[in-house]
């Protein structure tokens, strides 16, 4: 490989690890070792990179020495215990899972919002959930132009945001109900095909859930609003990739539907896909393998004086999640 940066992407085998192999190669970001890891069942697989065969390996302790960037995407558990020990090894660790969010000493950054603030951290680096930063994007410039007061946000969650067991079942129930059979349900709570699940993550106190109070905690964060009054909705729908959100955003000035429109044009990794003649609007299906997230339905609230409704539509597995942790380790070199 070409001189660079010496990278670890723990979780490589799965949907967010392999996005973040094509993204790097993509971007030409500079990489001069790339070392694959995953748990135990993936050994005897390989990856390719760069025009390179490279072998999967077991993560340990010991995986990390003289790694520049360490690239996390294998759940909050194996980030837990094994962030430490990159960081310890001299790595910038690049987290996608929720270990370290909250945590007051570790940034949580979409590089377009707070990008600066990469710059502060010890060693670990948070990417929000990957509906946080979808919803996100277009709410800073409506926060910069008018200032937030409150922000109702409905979202409709891909299948690929759970995984690969999440795609698999989609997929099998789908075929199952083409051919007449009984549809099954393995994975997710109730069936998905055909169907939609008002579900996300387990249930909390006041009847939220866990990826519900993500969202209302990691906006705030992000966008250093810890008091902004957020009230979410989380769903999942029969759509295989990109993730859409409903938002309602009320601000303490009043914001037209056309200054929005140019705020949202004006901000860097928005697309204002937004043609109600031409029924123009953002929807999962042009979306997906975008890095851009994409606005429309851009209107002004009939109910409320100060607030205005929009769709927004991002591949989760990019921008949500793949792309942002890749756009901070471009940031820090």
């Amino acid at each position: 490989m070409a001189s660079g940066n010496r990278i670890a992407i723990v979780g490589v085998t799965g949907a967010v690890g392999q996005t973040t192999l094509q993204i790097l190669e993509q971007r030409k970001f500079p990489v001069s070792e790339l070392r694959a890891y995953a748990s135990a069942r993936s050994v005897g697989k390989t990856i390719r990179f760069k025009g390179e065969t490279i072998p999967v390996e077991v993560v340990s302790e010991d995986s990390f020495k003289g790694i520049d960037f360490a690239f996390f995407s294998a759940g909050s558990e194996q980030s837990k215990k094994y962030a430490p020990h990159a960081v310890k090894a001299g790595a910038i660790v690049i987290d996608k899972s929720s270990a370290f969010r909250m945590n007051a000493e570790v940034p949580l950054i979409v590089p377009e919002i707070n990008g600066g603030a990469a710059r502060d951290h010890k060693g670990i680096i948070a990417c929000p959930n990957c509906t946080t930063i979808v919803t996100v994007m277009p709410l800073k410039p409506l926060h910069d132009v008018g200032r937030l007061k409150r922000v109702v946000a409905t979202s409709f969650q891909a299948v690929s945001g759970a995984g690969v067991n999440g795609v698999a079942e989609l997929r099998e129930q789908t075929i199952a109900w083409t051919k007449g059979e009984p549809i099954k349900s393995k994975f997710f709570q109730h069936q998905i095909a055909f169907n939609v699940i008002p579900h996300i993550d387990k249930f909390v106190e006041g009847g939220y859930t866990g990826e519900e109070i993500k969202l209302v905690n990691e906006v705030r964060k992000i966008l250093a609003i810890p008091d902004l009054p957020i009230t979410p909705t989380t769903v999942r729908v029969p759509v295989f990739t990109a993730h859409s959100i409903s938002v309602n955003a009320e601000t303490e000035s009043k914001i037209s539907a056309s200054e929005a429109r140019a705020a949202f044009e004006r901000f860097p990794g928005l697309r204002v896909y937004d043609d109600p003649a031409q029924n123009r609007y953002p929807m999962p299906i042009i979306v997906e393998g975008q890095d851009d997230c994409y606005v429309g339905r851009i209107r002004e609230d009939i109910s409320c004086a100060n607030a205005l409704n929009f769709w927004v539509v991002g591949d989760q597995l990019r921008k949500g999640a793949a792309l942002n942790g890749v756009q901070i380790a471009e940031l820090l070199i």
